[in-house]
């Protein structure tokens, strides 16, 4: 099964087709662990900024403005998007485990200095705003580079549930950071309690960092880029691990085999080329899928606290029970149905989840109009659309990852994560302003339609446009850039 080298300089190789038929073992459970970490700590990281926002404006802490404080989460967002970008090009430039290191350490360093920012003045607030965004980087970077590596190294049939999960695994961080601040906010003085707040990321980070510290690079990213002798040893070491726990591997065919001829480095300007001309119906799924999820998720989630408040007299600091059902309910869709997206097939339900959840919405929007609900009924409805928003949110990421030749793969989904940043940061703007003062609900229930909408037209474009990938080798989904024979330039779907 080693992978020979020819005259041209040309490789034949097994590695993709090796990769795929591993059975399952500690090796995949404990990469799962050491990488999928990274949506806990976003999730952690963001609910933790929000629930530490208000105490930030009081005197005992930094006394800064509300203003002042509702810029930290655009620094945070913009940290993730620059990140995003420049760690995805570097993946794919270096390599994924060179990344997914670099990544976590630079989350911690921006994290962990936010906790030593020492006073509200000029200087202090801009120190302030430089860690946010640094820790904003780093979890970008996290997105780009850790997708690329769990698709690559998972195999082929336990994909989607597995991207799925881990993507969901946002909640978990979500739970962690509501429980950790409520438990500060309240038994910790003031100053102090903040500064851990933020600190409980890069405690956990520092775990994660041994663990991720073992990992092999990506045979595929090794091979790609005519590294056979790493590829090779990479892969045999999976190999000896998985064979370590009793199992008989069979052997591969040779008609698996792809000849690839590694191809010079691509930049952002050709990978734009590459999207519109050889996959533009590829392009407009990953883009339509990620902005939908991104626009509903940030409209509903950064204004749920002031909903409840506003409409429902809920008192701020009984809002985090509420959140973590909200949490609970996020988390448990990709963990539970997670694995039909291998089984029933990506197409039927991704369509599936973003149409459920939108027609949902609009239901519960006409009975949060009449009047109907009560701060407790309006969380059960938003547990219940979110159930199935989650999964089919995670399953936008998994498109992502998977659609586009590997050579691009990190930049692709920092590109559709950048977008998805970008229209998503508009929500809470727009359902702030008609939230207002919580006296009329004709403007929140015409956003929640439009909101409705906006998932519904995701839906229906994923089930036109869907590739179906469940249990296909990424290779067979988009040949490598650099195959020696890849399928005519049109795209397939």
């Amino acid at each position: 099964m080693v992978d020979v080298t020819g005259a041209a300089g040309g490789i034949r190789t097994l590695i993709p087709a090796r990769i795929d038929r591993l059975p399952w073992s500690r090796f995949h459970t404990r990469m799962v662990v050491a990488l999928g970490v990274a949506w806990i700590l976003d999730g952690l990281e963001i609910t933790v900024a929000s629930a530490v926002a208000d105490t930030l404006t009081e005197p005992e802490a930094l006394q800064l403005s509300s203003a002042a404080v509702g810029f930290l989460a655009t620094v945070y967002l913009a940290g993730e998007v620059a990140g995003a970008l420049l760690f995805g090009s570097l993946s794919d430039r270096l390599g994924r485990r060179r990344l997914f290191v670099v990544t976590l350490g630079v989350y911690l360093v921006g994290s962990g200095l936010t906790a030593f920012t020492l006073g509200g003045g000029a200087g202090w607030l801009a120190f302030l705003y430089l860690t946010r965004f640094i820790a904003g980087m780093g979890i970008g970077g996290e997105y780009a580079a850790i997708n690329s590596a769990i698709d690559e190294l998972i195999p082929a049939r336990y994909r989607g549930r597995v991207d799925i999960a881990v993507n969901g695994t946002y909640w978990a961080g979500a739970i962690l950071g509501t429980l950790g601040s409520y438990i500060l906010l309240n038994r910790v003085s003031l100053d102090l309690g903040w500064r851990l707040g933020f600190l409980i990321g890069p405690v956990l980070g520092l775990v994660i960092v041994l663990v991720r510290r073992d990992l092999p690079e990506s045979p595929r990213w090794q091979i790609m880029h005519g590294r056979s002798e790493a590829a090779e040893a990479s892969i045999t070491a999976i190999e000896r691990e998985v064979a370590a726990t009793g199992v008989r591997l069979p052997p591969v065919e040779e008609s698996r085999a792809i000849d690839i001829t590694p191809a010079d480095q691509i930049g952002y300007r050709a990978l734009t080329r590459i999207l519109f001309r050889e996959y533009p119906s590829r392009a407009v799924l990953g883009a339509s899928l990620m902005i939908s999820q991104s626009f509903l998720y940030n409209a509903i989630f950064f204004t749920y606290t002031l909903v409840l408040g506003k409409f429902y007299d809920v008192p701020s600091t009984a809002t985090p029970l509420y959140l973590i059902a909200f949490a609970v309910g996020n988390l448990l869709g990709p963990l539970l149905i997670g694995r039909f997206f291998d089984t029933v097939g990506r197409r039927v339900m991704i369509a599936g989840t973003y149409i459920g959840s939108g027609a949902l919405l609009a239901f519960s929007a006409c009975l949060f109009y009449s009047g109907a609900l009560n701060a407790i009924t309006q969380t059960v409805c938003w547990c219940v659309i979110f159930f199935f928003a989650s999964a089919g949110a995670s399953a936008a990421y998994l498109t992502v990852s998977e659609i586009f030749p590997l050579e691009v793969r990190a930049k692709a989904i920092a590109v559709f994560f950048a977008i998805a940043q970008c229209f998503g940061a508009l929500g809470p703007v727009i359902y702030g302003a008609l939230i207002g003062d919580g006296t009329s609900p004709g403007g929140l229930f015409a956003g929640y339609l439009v909101g409705a909408g906006v998932m519904i037209a995701g839906g229906v474009i994923a089930y036109r446009l869907a590739v179906d990938a469940e249990g296909r080798a990424l290779e067979d989904i988009a040949p490598p850039l650099s195959a020696t024979v890849r399928t005519p330039a049109h795209d397939p779907h």
